[in-house]
């Protein structure tokens, strides 16, 4: 009997916008039939927070099915696969915001980096999916994003930065009472094979990166980590690695003046012409055009979406 085929799963990269802590995903374009004309799980870059203002269906984290319903919220940590399915054919209405809890996590703890990381894998230790008034404080900060997000009033900015400080520990204190309470942790994708990968690429993305160094860390031969990392992701390793680098360059860019020459070499890449190739195969734009074309290009990237799918 042949091996039974490995189930796809999805990437999807979000940029957050220019100056802000979350991008928000809001209003009656989320009013949908979820998942009906989707195949497969697909995991972010970015931690997904959902609050369910209409409807019932199934989230599916990884291997687990949970059913939700109007008043539920979700948090889903990056690299975590999931897909939502509503029930029928009935339309719901879902809200999301997505943030970076790193870059957060730096932010409350500046001079800690120990703790930073004890705090980012308490944070992302687990999947969250309950109801409202089981969680009433998570739910409440929220909200309020969401409508600071939705309104934009002045200094929302401010306002919706020292939210996400807030929601990040409320998140972390949940997922601490979720183990103190000494429950089976929801499968995530830590516990598959490649995410040592994966986030050894995240930390390590400006030095020169192979595919065999890849793998050691994995504990795989290189043959065998080259085959289990395309099945997974449908990506190649070095593909992946490029992928993050270019993601990183964009918030260097948005944040810096550096010259394209320093850009590349922050980011990993040993030629501006190497850096020029892979950030046009990603996002179909030179660099330059990207960064001084930002009301061209912003729009394109907070909907833009990296498939790992092969051929798109």
């Amino acid at each position: 009997m042949g091996k039974k085929k490995k189930e796809t799963m999805e990437f999807r990269y979000y940029d957050i916008p220019q100056k802000e802590t979350v991008l928000a995903l809001l209003g009656d374009s989320w009013r949908r039939v979820y998942g009906h004309d989707e195949f497969h799980l697909h995991f972010h870059n970015l931690m997904e927070v959902g609050y369910c203002r209409q409807g019932a269906g199934v989230v599916c984290l990884d291997e687990e099915k949970c059913r939700y319903s109007t008043g539920m919220i979700s948090v889903i940590p990056a690299n975590y696969p999931h897909i939502t399915i509503s029930d029928g054919e009935d339309t719901n209405f879902w809200e999301y915001i997505f943030f970076d809890p790193e870059q957060i996590i730096r932010e409350i703890y500046p001079d800690n980096p120990i703790y930073q990381r004890e705090m980012l894998d308490v944070l992302n230790k687990n999947a969250i999916l309950r109801f409202e008034s089981e969680c009433m404080s998570l739910v409440d900060m929220v909200k309020m994003i969401m409508e600071e997000m939705r309104f934009k009033r002045p200094h929302y900015m401010e306002v919706v930065r020292s939210l996400a400080k807030a929601l990040v520990l409320e998140i972390i204190r949940v997922n601490e009472q979720y183990e103190a309470q000494a429950a089976e942790p929801v499968k995530t994708m830590k516990n598959t094979q490649i995410t040592a990968a994966m986030e050894y690429v995240n930390e390590h993305y400006a030095s020169p990166l192979r595919a065999q160094e890849l793998a050691a860390v994995c504990n795989m031969s290189e043959t065998h980590f080259r085959r289990v990392f395309e099945e997974n992701i449908n990506m190649s390793p070095m593909d992946y690695v490029n992928m993050v680098r270019v993601q990183k360059a964009c918030d260097l860019m948005k944040k810096t003046n550096d010259s394209m020459d320093i850009v590349a070499v922050k980011c990993g890449f040993a030629t501006t012409s190497t850096f020029n190739r892979n950030f046009k195969k990603f996002l179909s734009t030179s660099p330059y055009q990207w960064k001084i074309n930002p009301a061209n290009y912003e729009r394109k990237l907070l909907n833009f979406n990296i498939s790992a799918l092969k051929g798109w």
